[in-house]
């Protein structure tokens, strides 16, 4: 089976209680849980915070743009690591809860990925670690090495596959040379592919079994995707480009996965807030027109796709997150029951 093909959240989550947001994600999906991400909860909870918790040997501290790179183990880093020892008790709480046991599920966790963590983290000079190739290598090796060993350590408590999705908003504007610098002095001047593609080549290897990337952003570097390790990627369907379905058609020829956020979240539908809501068979219809226009049999939407939120969930409400997690999950069961039924 093809774990990726399968109905799944982005990552992060509304509120403050990872006991409530475990419980609704293994309660509402049946083949891909994942361990949420609640930003709400401040400093260190937030996708470059958590990487405080991940990073080995190296440390990280607050400044006012971000975080930076710090010595020693730092306020920032405890606390990232006591709020992801409270995700993974709350979700080890709710999967025993539900009797699963001997990997009647895999799970997803969620990491920053080598080009974003360089991207957002500062040098102690504040400009930003991606402009230093020597610390992007550190930062890449620490980052692999942590994500290895936090995957480890929830395959041993939850008894079952996890897999790992690498979050990469700020990849396409890496590679095109868009990051702002500490002025209009000192630019931050593009990355290459070919380094990007051995970094992401590293992780896929350090962290051991299939690893996803996500990006929300436009103007995702297909060609680079297709030649790496990469084992599906994650999408935002309302922001496809005509060379984003090409990048689609090739990865899924390929063999692999896509994911097709096509679940609105709140901001992007402001009608959720009077009660109107996409029906599951919208959603379903959203993700086959995709596949659709590239010509694909809809049993690839059995094989080849997943269905989640169009980005992640931190901004809306715990009752929409909750329906929109839900909705992706009922496509996906059509999908897996009658795809040509669509």
């Amino acid at each position: 089976m093809n774990v990726f093909a399968a109905a799944t959240g982005v990552g992060s989550w509304p509120g403050l209680s990872a006991r409530e947001a475990a419980e609704v994600v293994v309660g509402e999906l049946h083949s891909l849980p994942h361990l949420v991400e609640l930003p709400g909860r401040g400093v260190g909870a937030d996708l470059i915070g958590r990487s405080g918790a991940l990073l080995v040997d190296i440390g990280i501290d607050t400044v006012p743009r971000g975080y930076r790179i710090a010595p020693g183990r730092s306020s920032v880093v405890r606390r990232a690591a006591s709020l992801l020892d409270e995700d993974i008790d709350a979700l080890e709480e709710a999967w025993e809860a539900a009797g699963l046991r001997g990997g009647e599920r895999t799970v997803k966790m969620q990491a920053p990925g080598p080009v974003t963590l360089a991207a957002q983290l500062e040098l102690a000079g504040g400009h930003r670690a991606i402009t230093d190739s020597g610390a992007v290598r550190d930062l890449t090796r620490s980052l692999a090495e942590g994500v290895a060993a936090l995957r480890a350590q929830l395959m041993r408590r939850l008894e079952t596959p996890v897999v790992v999705q690498l979050d990469e908003p700020s990849l396409p504007a890496a590679l095109a040379g868009r990051l702002a610098g500490v002025t209009g002095l000192s630019p931050v001047h593009p990355v290459d592919e070919v380094v990007v593609a051995e970094l992401l080549d590293e992780c896929v290897a350090v962290i051991g079994g299939d690893v996803a990337i996500h990006s929300c952003a436009a103007d995702l570097p297909w060609k680079l995707l297709q030649r790496s390790l990469i084992a599906a990627i994650s999408v935002d369907v309302h922001t496809l480009t005509v060379a984003d379905l090409d990048g689609i058609g090739e990865f899924v020829e390929s063999g692999r996965t896509v994911l097709l956020g096509a679940v609105p979240t709140m901001s992007s539908l402001p009608t959720a807030v009077s009660g109107t809501r996409p029906s599951a068979v919208q959603i379903a219809l959203t993700v086959a027109e995709v596949t659709d226009r590239l010509g694909f049999g809809r049993a690839v939407l059995r094989d080849r796709i997943g269905v989640t939120p169009a980005c992640g969930l931190a901004a809306t409400t715990p009752e929409w997150a909750r329906m929109a997690i839900e909705l992706a999950q009922r496509a996906a069961n059509a999908f897996a029951e009658d795809p040509e039924a669509i």
